[in-house]
């Protein structure tokens, strides 16, 4: 059975409304105060105070449609089904339904919903170690749906056991866990290859099955004394991934003939004169265009400037590797530019941001791609003469064509293989890390300067920078009027970072009375905190959100002054999931150390 990414996408949530779930919204893909991670990279990032206690203010039956990126999979895209953008089904109970219930209900999804043969899937259920138990409960509730027995596959904690330090010997004391069970459909069209092992499994790597859903079940505590208690409140998390259901769904093990990806590949065809399948190396290069296309998109799309720091990093390095494969093909101008109105039109409907933005994204990626064409000429120079008689110090050359050009290691690596220069690559790796941490020692002295005061923790640092953005999103309103936008927020130990779009261009007085107003509202040791509301209240009230973000019916607003019965007005108001201070004096004195311009009416503050 087939099915659109549309049909699917209504499928799953009136399955979920149907069993009394509530919709969460999806987040952007840049977490936003979030500095412990650069990405949204699976649909239970926001959920992670919840599954360790604390009460959403939905309730406990919750699903949404997460759309996550990847980093660490950017080198892996090329074959059948890797990605490093994809969209994450997942629902989840906080303390309600358990095992029996969420087995059985996605088992129901995926073969009366989805009507996907029940002899194509496969089951994984967590083998147990010397110190946990066999996962017999979900493996008998699995029999009980009629999955047969040589259908169900047990794994240890490696495969089937989460937790957020990993396997269960890693984990901390009181921190929680559990075992996951795994559904995996089978195309019977692929044959084992007799190189990943004797005989094929579900984690068989051969590409016969592919993994379309997981339930983990929050269930244990570490104790003190290394062993397992059993949780009084027990969780449901599941994911799913959407373009992994579209493949079962096609009965394809290419990943890429799905509808919101197939587009991309069929508008790479007319622009090169190449087609999908016309030999390997087209196949790969057509694949990772329309992945990196996808992710780059999404990514512009919330706010992101190519560069070499943080997130832009990784939005330059998909926008270039892009450039590479563009040449692969015989395309030499515009790549990225000319394959966005595929992306526009798939994602309008669901991420309408891309749609809205397009003009500003097409600006951007035509003025990195002109760049890093420039780069790619001058860096060639260099590694035609590498070819010749190539030296030992490649790390170190490859490290100083990053500093002067910008050009990134990896693509230097992919220059060297393309010529056949043979390199010892784990050799080449750690060279450039020492010399990369070398450079850091550096560039850091005298970084003990920027903390003035003692703290607890960094974690301590990092509230009190979150609550100074709201106070420097206000000041920006008092001082430059209604017509800005926040269009992004970084927040490190070491200072936060601001983005903001505004028609006015800012000027240095403008951003010398902001720093004025801030300080002046830490001084005044204003109350933080917070209340629950509806939605439309917030808003009638004058809340600001965040308009790249959607929002749940119940929202949680952060005020800090006026008074907590809303009697008396507060100086800031905003939609936040927290955590804050409690009262300005605990942010202390804050500097701007950096103002600058980093698009059409886009500017950036760095404060500290």
């Amino acid at each position: 059975m087939s099915l659109s990414h549309q049909k699917l996408r209504q499928k799953f949530s009136e399955f979920w409304q149907q069993r009394n779930h509530k919709l969460i919204p999806p987040i952007p893909l840049i977490p936003k105060d979030d500095p412990t991670t650069l990405f949204t990279g699976s649909g239970m990032q926001q959920l992670v105070p919840y599954l360790l206690g604390k009460s959403h203010p939905l309730g406990k039956k919750l699903y949404n449609i997460q759309p996550c990126f990847r980093s660490q999979d950017i080198d892996e895209v090329g074959d059948n089904r890797h990605t490093t953008f994809f969209e994450m089904m997942g629902n989840w109970s906080l303390g309600d339904y358990f095992k029996e219930e969420q087995l059985e209900w996605c088992w129901r999804f995926f073969t009366k919903e989805l009507n996907l043969p029940k002899n194509k899937l496969y089951i994984t259920v967590f083998a147990g170690t010397k110190l946990l138990p066999r996962d017999n409960e979900s493996a008998m509730t699995w029999r009980k749906l009629g999955i047969a027995e040589n259908h169900i596959f047990s794994y240890g904690p490696e495969k089937n056991w989460w937790s957020r330090s990993g396997v269960p010997e890693n984990m901390p004391a009181g921190e929680p866990g559990g075992p996951d069970t795994e559904v995996f459909y089978e195309f019977v069209q692929v044959t084992h290859n007799p190189k990943f092992g004797s005989k094929c499994h579900p984690n068989c790597d051969c590409g016969r099955f592919l993994e379309i859903g997981n339930s983990v079940f929050m269930q244990y505590q570490k104790q003190k004394d290394g062993s397992f208690a059993e949780l009084p409140k027990k969780n449901v998390d599941f994911g799913g991934g959407l373009e992994r259901m579209l493949a079962a769904l096609n009965n394809n093990p290419d990943m890429f003939k799905i509808d919101v990806i197939w587009p991309i590949i069929k508008s790479t065809e007319n622009i090169s004169g190449k087609k999908y399948r016309e030999n390997d190396d087209i196949t790969r290069s057509i694949r990772i265009l329309a992945d990196h296309m996808r992710s780059s998109a999404l990514i512009a799309a919330d706010g992101v400037i190519a560069s070499n720091k943080d997130q832009g990093y990784f939005l330059r390095r998909l926008l270039r590797k892009m450039v590479r494969q563009g040449k692969n093909l015989g395309i030499e101008d515009k790549i990225c530019v000319r394959l966005l109105p595929p992306i526009t039109k798939i994602f309008k409907p669901i991420y309408p941001q891309v749609a809205k933005k397009q003009q500003e994204i097409s600006k951007m990626f035509a003025d990195e791609e002109e760049k890093f064409r420039r780069t790619l000429a001058k860096a060639r120079i260099v590694v035609e003469k590498l070819i010749q008689k190539p030296p030992d110090n490649l790390a170190q050359i490859a490290f100083d064509l990053f500093q002067s050009l910008g050009y990134p290691p990896e693509i230097f690596l992919e220059d060297l293989k393309e010529k056949n220069v043979k390199i010892d690559i784990n050799k080449f790796n750690l060279a450039y890390k020492q010399i990369f941490a070398n450079h850091q020692k550096v560039s850091q002295k005298g970084a003990d300067k920027k903390f003035k005061g003692g703290l607890a923790d960094s974690k301590d640092q990092t509230i009190k920078y979150h609550s100074a953005t709201h106070l420097l999103h206000q000041a920006l309103f008092d001082i430059l009027g209604d017509d800005i936008r926040q269009e992004g927020s970084n927040i490190t130990v070491d200072r936060l970072r601001f983005d903001f779009y505004s028609a006015k261009k800012p000027t240095q007085p403008d951003i010398d009375q902001v720093l004025k107003i801030i300080n002046s509202k830490i001084k005044e040791k204003l109350s933080v905190y917070f209340k629950i509301m509806p939605k439309e209240k917030a808003f009638k009230i004058g809340a600001r959100a965040f308009f790249r973000e959607k929002y749940p019916e119940m929202v949680k607003i952060y005020f800090i002054g006026g008074s907590t019965d809303l009697k008396k007005e507060a100086y800031s108001k905003e939609f936040c999931g927290g955590p804050h201070v409690q009262s300005t004096k605990d942010i202390g004195n804050i500097e701007i150390f950096r103002f600058e311009k980093i698009g059409s009416n886009l500017y950036r503050i760095y404060a500290k």
